[in-house]
């Protein structure tokens, strides 16, 4: 059975806490803060068939509080259905979900106040403007008059629309309406963002402007679930990742953390000229014990040199101070690390699609 789609689904709410997102520094300073490591959201043996179909099998994992959390996996893995499940859009057999201290079963209309989504699929109305669909989202939150008026300038102003405020959707390019999809998803200052593939059919330029919000909503305070195919896109701005199949949790930690499930090492690889054995012998030697060095070779013609080191070095100063040292001329260096696609490749079997 094919899995089911994210979709927006706001519930109409009276009153409502709420964090602002678009105008609240966390540490009073601009870039990344470091995330709290309190549970923001937790999911406990959670589980959900579709007939004799299993979906979600015994899931387990939590999203710290203020992090950017991947959340991955191939077609049919059951990540739509476990996010339809957070936004309490769907029911579920088994299992405990918890949002912000608030039960999912007991107090599902909390939850969805607080939680922002953004679908993969464009859920906008083409024949309204920009400003009109933000405004319409924000009244299913209950909001209204000049809070609701500022909430939705605001919030176009956050994803750089304000100039295409009156502009309808239809006549809105593909990043455009990416970017206010993202906008109606944020106008009620929600504490937890999901976004489904948010950069999807979006051009460089669009990409990074919707990457550089999202850091911006973390830094703010916002916790944010993040799902995507594009897995250097991942790599670049999640905090923690997660990967399932098949329902169930398969891999969770760091991006260093999963590679760490693959390899624990890189290679460098230093292209030499001009060395005899002795000079060789030696050069090994002194790269031998350095204290991150697990490895140092030559190879079979001599001028190439490989080193492994401890995946998570990221000073190279001691390795390339003994090749300045010993005279070492070289032609090239190069680091030769694993990447998260090779790591969900080995963990999966399959490609991520």
């Amino acid at each position: 059975m094919q899995e089911s789609t994210i979709v927006r689904e706001p519930t109409v709410v009276r009153e409502q806490a709420s964090v602002p997102v678009p105008g609240r520094e966390r540490d009073g300073q601009g870039g990344s803060a470091a995330p709290a490591c309190s549970p923001f959201v937790t999911v406990r043996g959670l589980t959900k068939r579709y007939g004799e179909v299993l979906a979600v099998d015994n899931l387990d994992f939590e999203v710290r509080e203020g992090e950017i959390f991947g959340f991955l996996g191939p077609n049919g893995a059951g990540k739509s259905t476990t996010l339809n499940i957070i936004c309490s859009l769907l029911s579920y057999d088994r299992g405990e979900v918890t949002v912000a201290g608030c039960d999912l079963v007991r107090q599902s209309c909390e939850i969805r106040a607080i939680i922002g989504l953004v679908p993969q699929e464009i859920a906008l109305f083409e024949n309204l403007t920009a400003r009109e669909n933000v405004a319409f989202f924000a009244g299913l939150y209950g909001m209204k008059g000049r809070e609701r008026k500022e909430a939705v300038a605001e919030a176009l102003a956050f994803v750089g629309l304000a100039e295409h405020a009156r502009k309808r959707v239809g006549r809105m390019s593909g990043g455009m309406k990416r970017r206010l999809n993202i906008a109606c998803g944020i106008v009620h200052h929600p504490r937890l963002v999901i976004l489904d593939e948010p950069t999807v059919g979006v051009d460089a330029q669009g990409r990074e402007h919707i990457m550089n919000s999202i850091r911006t909503l973390r830094d703010r305070g916002a916790t944010i679930i993040y799902t995507s195919h594009y897995l250097p896109e991942v790599q670049e701005i999640c905090d923690r990742i997660a990967i399932i199949d098949h329902g169930r949790l398969i891999a969770q930690g760091t991006e260093i953390e999963l590679l760490e499930v693959v390899t624990d090492v890189k290679s460098i690889v230093v292209r030499t000229e001009g060395m005899d054995d002795a000079a060789r012998e030696l050069l090994v030697g002194r790269l031998g014990v350095l204290p991150d060095v697990r490895r140092a070779a030559f190879d079979e013609g001599g001028s190439v040199l490989g080193i492994d080191v401890a995946l998570g070095l990221s000073d190279l100063t001691p390795l390339l101070n003994v090749l300045v040292e010993q005279g070492i001329r070289t032609e090239a260096v190069n680091s030769e690390a694993p990447n998260l696609e090779a790591t969900f490749l080995a963990l999966t079997g399959r490609e991520l699609r």
